[in-house]
């Protein structure tokens, strides 16, 4: 099993972010599917070892570090796709936009709670929808492998580790940052998101 590392077709000049930030965060991204696909290799090396040795220490700390490199691939794949074709405007007659309206009154009144959850520190604020309760959940993850809601749809994840940031923002200067990736967003592409979460 081997995986690819996406090729994300970002448009030329993002306001914001430029092109220098994005490709030190795309360099960061290959280096997660690196190591995924390097894990696996070694995870599969030691099943099929015919040495009489019991590997299954070595196999469970593989694993768990499985769970960091994969779910950083991951997040960042939901992030980078989420510039692809440029900032979309949220349509007013999209399922999101009313989704939002029912459960925060609005669409601004959901962002607003969304750039606040991670306000200090590292980690990723990510946006999931619980298809059994039609709710949305705003979520802080701070490391990859801990604090993932299981089984629940990724709509949306922005990156708040440092190197999403640093080239064209200082720390104090977080907010910026997030205001400038939250408005090059393609939210046609989140709205599908949520569009095959909620069927």
């Amino acid at each position: 099993m081997e995986y690819k590392a996406r090729t994300f077709e970002l448009p030329e000049d993002i306001n914001g972010l430029s092109k220098a930030q994005i490709d030190v965060h795309i360099g960061l991204y290959n280096g997660y599917v690196n190591h995924v696909n390097h894990l696996h290799q070694q995870l599969t090396k030691l099943a099929t070892a015919d040495s009489g040795e019991d590997f299954s220490y070595s196999i469970s700390e593989l694993r768990r570090r499985l769970g960091f490199e994969w779910n950083g691939m991951r997040l960042h794949e939901y992030y980078f796709e989420a510039l692809v074709g440029g900032d979309q405007t949220l349509m007013a007659d999209s399922g999101l936009y009313q989704a939002f309206t029912k459960q925060y009154g609005g669409f601004s009144k959901w962002m607003e709670i969304f750039k606040k959850v991670n306000a200090r520190g590292p980690g990723w604020s990510i946006l999931y929808y619980d298809t059994q309760s039609e709710q949305f959940l705003n979520a802080w993850v701070a490391e990859h492998e801990i604090g993932q809601l299981a089984g629940l749809p990724v709509i949306l994840a922005l990156d708040h580790w440092e190197h999403a940031f640093m080239v064209d923002y200082k720390p104090a200067e977080k907010a910026e940052y997030i205001d400038a990736y939250l408005a090059a967003i393609n939210w046609h592409t989140i709205s599908n998101r949520f569009d095959n979460a909620a069927q």
